[in-house]
Formats: C-alpha cells, sequence, structure tokens
C-alpha cells in the first residue's frame, strides 16, 4: 500500500520548523567565521520567519514552548550570536566597547520578565469571578483592557526587542557600536514605558473591584432581580447552538430568567438576547444559587459539570435536550439524574420507557418543541420553476457508527442525483460538528461543496434586484446582534460593553431578523443552490422555503414534521428498509433513500404530485407523535411546564424550611429562625 503524502498543513509546519532551524545555524557559523553578509542575512531570515509563526502558525510555537524553546530562548540566542560576531570583528579587547551594551541587552531581558511578572499581576485583578452579559456592573469599576501587546509575551518581546536586534545588525557591516547603543537605548525605551503602563493598572483606584466586592454585588444583584427560571449550560465552543435554540422559548416564560454559563468564552458564544446572562465558572461561586429565588434551571445537554450544579437541592433541574431522535444519545442514563424530563411528544416518552434507563414515567412532561411554533406548515406542492430541497445531514457522532451520518457513504451520490435534475434548487447544510471526529466526513463534506459550487458555475442566472436593501439590513442585524471590541479586548472590558440592554431590543430583533430573512431569500438568483455554513439563516428559515428535506437520522426530521412536509432519510446502517423503519420510528413516514440514491427520481415526482404523494396522512400521524397536538401551543406548554416546576420547587423549600426551624440551634439550644423565600 502506498504512503500517504503528509497534508499541506503538516508541510508547512515542518518547512517553517527548519527554515527557523537553518537560519539559526547559518547566524552561528556566520558569527563564528565572522562573515557580516551571511550574519545580516540569517537574521533577517530569522526574523521574517519568527513574524510567520506568531501570524500564520501558532501550533509550532507551542512545539518550540514544549521543547524549552520558547521565543525569549530564540530570541537571547539570537541577539547572542550577533554580540558574539561583533566581538569577532576587527581588533582585540573589543571587550570593553561592548561590555556596555551586553549590559543594556541583559537589562532589556530583566525588564521583558517583570513585564511579563506584572502582566500576570493585572490579568490576575481583571479575571473576574462572576462574568456577566446584559447587566450593569459599572459599580464594579471595569475599564478597558491594557494594550494587548503587553498581555502576550512573545509579540511584545519581538516589537520591543526589535530595535535592539536591528541595532546590532547595523553595527556590524562598519562596526560601529554607536548604532548598537541607540537600538538597545530605544529597546529600554520601550520595557520601561510598557512596565510603567502596566504598574499603573495595579493601584487602587484603577484596578476592577476584588472578588469579594465582585461576590458581595452578585449576591445583591440576586436579590435585586429575583431570578426564577434559568438555563444552564456548559460546553465546548462548537456546541453552542444546543443552547441558543432555547434563548426565545425562555425569554417568553412567565417569570424572570436568567442563563447559567460555566466556561468565560462561552458568554460571547450566546447569541443576541436581552436575558441576563452570568458565568460563574467556579463550584464555590455556583453554590450561591442556593440561597437565591432562582427555583428551576433548564438543562439543553449533559455535561461535566453538570453534576455540580444538580447538587443545589433547592432549586429543581430539568432536561428539555436540544434535540429529539431515536439515537441512543436521546434517551441518555443521565436524564434520571434530572427532576424532570422536558419531550416533545409521546413517542419520547415510549422512548425512554423501552430505553429502561432509569427515568420514570411520573418525571417525563409533553411540552412540545416551542421554537417550531412559527415553523410554516405545508402549503402544497411547488409553485415556481423550482423545487427547493433541503440536504442536511447530521454528523458523525462520538460511537463513530457508520449509520449515524449519511455524509461518507451516501452524500455524495445524493447531491448528484438531486443536482442531475435541473429543476432542484438544492440548500446544503451540514452539521456544524461534521468531521470532528472522522475525517472522512470532512473530507466528504468538502467534496460534496464542490460538486455544488461547480453545478453553479453551470447555471447562472441574473440576481434580483435588492442586494443593497439586503446590505443594509445585514448592516442594521448586525447592529443589533453583534457588540464590536477591541482586538485587544477581554472579559471585563466585554461586561462593560455589554451593559444592560436598551429597551425594546428583543423586539426590534425579531421584527430585523424576519427583515432579513424575506430580503435574503428574494436575493437570490432563481435555481441558484446555496451552501448554508453561517448562523444566518436559520435552519428553521431554511425550512420554510424548503418543499422536502432530505436527512439522517436526527432532531432534524422530527424538527422538520412541524411542517408537514416530505422528507427522506438516508438509509446507511446497513440494515434493510422494513428492519431500518422498525429501527428508527420516525423514518415510518419518510422515503427511504438507499446510498446509491437511486429513489431521488420518485421521490421528486411525490413532491410536485401531491396525487403520488402516500405518505401525506403518516406524516400528519408521526407529527403528533412526536410533537403533540398542536393546541394549546407548544409554547404554552412549556410554560405550564415552567410554573409547575416552580410551584414544585417553592413546596420543596417550604417543607424543608419547616424541618429546619424544628431543629435546636446548636448554640442556644432553641429553634432555628428561617426566612421566608
Amino acid at each position: 500500500m502506498p504512503v500517504p503524502l503528509p497534508r499541506p498543513p503538516a508541510l508547512l509546519k515542518g518547512l517553517v520548523t527548519v527554515v527557523l532551524a537553518a537560519a539559526f545555524a547559518a547566524q552561528a557559523v556566520a558569527a563564528l567565521l565572522p562573515h557580516v553578509p551571511l550574519l545580516l542575512a540569517a537574521t533577517a531570515v530569522s526574523l521574517a520567519t519568527e513574524g510567520a509563526l506568531f501570524r500564520w502558525q501558532r501550533g509550532v510555537l507551542s512545539l518550540f514552548a514544549k521543547s524549552h524553546a520558547d521565543i525569549t530562548v530564540r530570541h537571547v540566542l539570537r541577539d547572542l550570536l550577533l554580540v558574539v560576531g561583533l566581538l569577532r570583528l576587527g581588533e582585540q579587547d573589543r571587550e570593553t566597547v561592548y561590555a556596555p551594551l551586553v549590559a543594556g541587552l541583559l537589562a532589556f531581558y530583566v525588564l521583558h520578565c517583570a513585564i511579563q511578572a506584572v502582566s500576570v499581576l493585572v490579568r490576575r485583578t481583571r479575571t473576574l469571578p462572576v462574568v456577566t452579559r446584559n447587566i450593569d456592573a459599572s459599580v464594579l469599576r471595569l475599564s478597558p483592557a491594557p494594550p494587548l501587546l503587553l498581555r502576550r509575551p512573545g509579540h511584545r518581546l519581538l516589537v520591543f526587542g526589535l530595535p535592539a536586534t536591528a541595532g546590532l545588525l547595523a553595527a556590524a557591516p562598519g562596526d560601529e557600536p554607536v548604532y548598537a547603543a541607540a537600538g538597545i537605548g530605544l529597546s529600554l525605551l520601550l520595557a520601561l514605558t510598557g512596565l510603567g503602563v502596566l504598574l499603573l493598572r495595579l493601584l487602587p483606584g484603577r484596578r476592577p473591584a476584588g472578588e469579594q466586592e465582585v461576590l458581595d454585588w452578585f449576591d445583591a444583584w440576586l436579590a435585586a432581580y429575583r431570578p426564577t427560571v434559568g438555563l444552564y449550560f456548559s460546553g465546548g465552543a462548537a456546541s453552542a447552538y444546543q443552547a441558543n435554540m432555547w434563548l426565545e422559548p425562555l425569554a417568553r416564560v412567565d417569570g424572570r430568567p436568567v442563563i447559567v454559563l460555566r466556561e468565560r468564552f462561552m458568554v460571547q458564544k450566546i447569541a443576541a438576547t436581552d436575558i441576563p446572562v452570568i458565568c460563574l465558572p467556579k463550584v464555590s461561586t455556583l453554590m450561591r444559587l442556593e440561597h437565591s429565588t432562582l427555583q428551576v434551571l433548564i438543562h439543553p445537554s449533559n455535561s461535566g459539570k453538570t453534576s455540580q450544579v444538580l447538587r443545589i437541592p433547592t432549586i429543581k433541574h430539568t432536561f428539555v435536550n436540544h434535540g429529539e431522535s431515536d439515537k441512543l444519545s436521546s434517551c441518555n442514563p443521565y436524564a434520571k439524574a434530572y427532576d424532570e424530563v422536558w419531550v416533545a411528544g409521546p413517542a419520547a416518552r415510549e422512548r425512554y420507557a423501552l430505553a429502561e434507563v432509569g427515568v420514570e414515567d411520573k418525571d417525563v412532561v409533553e411540552t412540545g418543541r416551542p421554537q417550531l411554533d412559527a415553523v410554516q406548515p405545508y402549503a402544497g406542492p411547488p409553485t415556481g420553476a423550482c423545487t427547493t430541497v433541503l440536504y442536511a445531514p447530521t454528523w458523525e457522532g462520538w460511537d463513530g457508527n457508520p449509520g449515524n451520518t449519511s455524509v461518507i457513504a451516501a452524500g455524495e451520490n445524493l447531491v448528484r442525483a438531486l443536482l442531475a435534475d435541473p429543476g432542484v434548487r438544492l440548500l446544503y447544510k451540514p452539521h456544524p460538528l461534521t468531521g470532528s471526529v472522522d475525517p472522512r466526513a470532512g473530507a466528504a463534506d468538502l467534496r460534496i461543496r464542490e460538486l455544488i459550487r461547480a453545478a453553479n458555475r453551470e447555471r447562472t442566472g441574473a440576481r434580483p434586484p435588492g442586494d443593497a436593501g439586503l446590505d443594509r439590513l445585514t448592516r442594521e442585524l448586525d447592529r443589533l446582534t453583534t457588540t464590536d471590541f477591541r482586538s485587544g479586548a477581554d472579559t471585563v472590558e466585554r461586561m462593560r460593553v455589554q451593559s444592560a440592554p436598551e429597551p425594546g431590543r428583543a423586539g426590534a430583533v425579531a421584527r430585523a431578523t424576519a427583515s432579513w430573512e424575506e430580503a435574503y431569500w428574494a436575493s437570490l438568483p432563481e435555481g441558484e443552490h446555496q451552501i448554508i455554513t453561517d448562523v444566518r439563516p436559520a435552519l428553521y428559515s431554511c425550512f420554510d422555503v424548503a418543499d422536502l428535506l432530505v436527512s439522517d437520522v436526527s432532531s432534524v426530521i422530527s424538527d422538520f414534521l412541524a411542517s408537514e412536509k416530505p422528507y427522506a432519510v438516508a438509509n446507511t446502517s446497513g440494515l434493510s428498509e422494513d428492519a431500518f423503519r422498525t429501527a428508527f420510528p420516525t423514518v415510518v413516514a419518510a422515503t427511504v433513500l438507499s446510498p446509491d440514491a437511486g429513489g431521488v427520481p420518485a421521490l421528486l415526482e411525490a413532491v410536485r404530485h401531491p396525487e403520488k404523494d402516500e405518505l401525506a396522512e403518516a406524516r400528519a400521524a408521526l407529527k403528533l407523535r412526536l410533537l403533540g397536538p398542536a393546541e394549546p401551543s407548544s409554547q404554552e406548554r412549556f410554560n405550564t411546564a415552567v410554573r409547575e416546576l416552580c410551584r414544585s420547587a417553592g413546596e420543596h423549600r417550604a417543607r424543608v424550611a419547616e424541618r429546619l426551624s424544628a431543629l435546636p440551634s446548636q448554640r442556644t439550644g432553641t429553634a432555628v429562625p428561617t426566612a421566608p423565600r
């Protein structure tokens, strides 16, 4: 078997490493000979390579650091070789001339270390125990972050040390120490200035509030806001969509909602919302919620940090999941840790019963999917020139099951078959995690995208007028949903910028989003295929314009059924069609497609001619099983579930308080008075 060639990124990393090592070797040879032209050239190449590393190859920098060859070591070695080269030029007894320059260099590196130490102290003072968004925290003396250059030791050393290195280089051709002295002096001045700027940040009036002051403020905010229901979320950067899909239902609940996060970076991953956001990285800070008015926490996903918040006895916890499907992950045994499990409809209740994972039927509550209330229902066959098909495959999953995603085994065949029909407009929306576990899925995704681009090159059409309007709406929506930060902003500065939202912003965002989506779809050339990977347009907006969904066994199917439009599922499990339908009940009302995509033409014919659609009644019945009844609406059922669980939490607190009030105090022997909630 032939050995596969290294991927281009690996080749590039290896090339950069070889170039940098060769530059240092050439610089050492030039310094010992000495050979001034080679010394100048090798040093210039070394500096240029350093710049390229910091700009494009951060991974190589971490490898150097692990090998104890970080930027400080490399910079000291570079300057040391220049000094050696200067000492070997000209006459004897040159040590006396260059000794002050060496001392200046040493002083510069001492200052570099001092700046780094003070930078760490400043960063600690700006690492608050609570990070917020949509909350006025101005009393915490929030301030803009120090310049980014002073916080990144590698960049700082390259910039501040460049005059010294340049001075040494300029001194070499004519043996003029004055150039070296000028460069080293400028580097010392820059370092002293940077150190002074950072030291000013440590003055009592210039640093943010201390840890205890922040915690006291947080307790006071909880007492004043009196939250009742919250969304708890912890996860990686790519998983934020799991929380974002619940923002709108949470904003519409009866009560005072709050979003509770655990990772600082996640604060900026949460989509535009007016709901207060609090990030509590430490468990000790998280436990302060126990004494708040918070009664219910809604969990859209499981994580390692979920167990920490489940320890709070005064809060009731419910699992809503970020989507429901026939996958095993939709009936995870971890769900039995919650007080209740909220599901869309009867099918999920049955799924938990059949799975026998410890979730009791009395703890399962059917709330529907409130996100789907706005999905437009089926309005008949396509009326335009094109049939819009949404291909939204799921990702490969953590278990590597080949039946999880159709991208690897069937994706290209499906796309080719759809593109072969001149009356099809294809919308391709892959899962955000596609390729994160199995590289084959990532490679297939790239090939699918190229197929679509190639088809578009053969299908060109005039772009409808209105791009200017779309641009205007995009700017307006960005203004409402995106916060502009300086490139060097840290969490404290972001808290300062993202204070309490303007009144009415949520309504303005909803109106702007609806206008943008309408303008976006109208701006596309008729029949042009689309690869949709950005946040906008949202998946549910794609549902509204699609006439047909092609997907895998995933929550996308359940959500799409809210429209009762035709859908198809790719069978890459290796099971027969009958066994596939039996194993996955959400496929009952679907057209099952084999990996060769042979059934695509007949599927499109049924979509265009409803009289040939034999699954319409099955879809209506399956919708009822998966999502529950249309009345009352999902949002109403969701609100009812929130109220009932809040009531249960209140009753539980009252019972606990009554029991505690009967216990004698360890100090006085009298009953302990308990403050009412």
